[in-house]
Parts: C-alpha cells; sequence; structure tokens
C-alpha cells in the first residue's frame, strides 16, 4: 500500500504536460524492478503512454516487457493507461 502512496505523490505532477521523455523515465524505473506482476504492469503502462507521446524507444520496450506478461496484465497495463491519459 505504501509503495503505491509513494508512486502516485511521485507522478502527481506530470499530468498532461508530461513529455515522452519524462514518461519513458517511469517506465525504466518499473522495467528496472521488473521481478514481480505489478511492475511489469507499471513499466507496460508508462511505457505505453510515452510512446503515445512520441519516444520511439518506449514503444519497442513496451514490446519486450509485453513478452513476459500474460495477456491478463497486458489488458490491465492497457486499461491503467488508457485511465490515467483519461484523467491527465
Amino acid at each position: 500500500m505504501a509503495r503505491f502512496e509513494m508512486w502516485n505523490a511521485d507522478t502527481a505532477p506530470l499530468g498532461k504536460a508530461a513529455d515522452g521523455d519524462a514518461l519513458f523515465r517511469l517506465g525504466m524505473r518499473h522495467a528496472a524492478d521488473s521481478a514481480t506482476p505489478d511492475d511489469r504492469m507499471a513499466a507496460h503502462k508508462w511505457f505505453n503512454i510515452a510512446a503515445m507521446r512520441g519516444n520511439a524507444e518506449a514503444a519497442r520496450l513496451r514490446r519486450e516487457i509485453a513478452a513476459e506478461m500474460s495477456p491478463a496484465e497486458i489488458a490491465a497495463a492497457q486499461r491503467a493507461a488508457r485511465n490515467w491519459v483519461a484523467h491527465h
């Protein structure tokens, strides 16, 4: 629980102004700790959003991390990305 509270505090200032590079760095944070499904899903989410905002490397890494995820995890990461974009 504490991790999610801290994570929300870290990402709250991003909003609509966040560029693809800043979002890519968030994905890299989680990709570095991708031993758990939650980290893989978070990395996929941020790479997905970064790719939408023009970071080509994020699209490549999103595909790589998706290869380590189940279809349900990918779907959850995509929902989380859509939700974030809708609210920011």
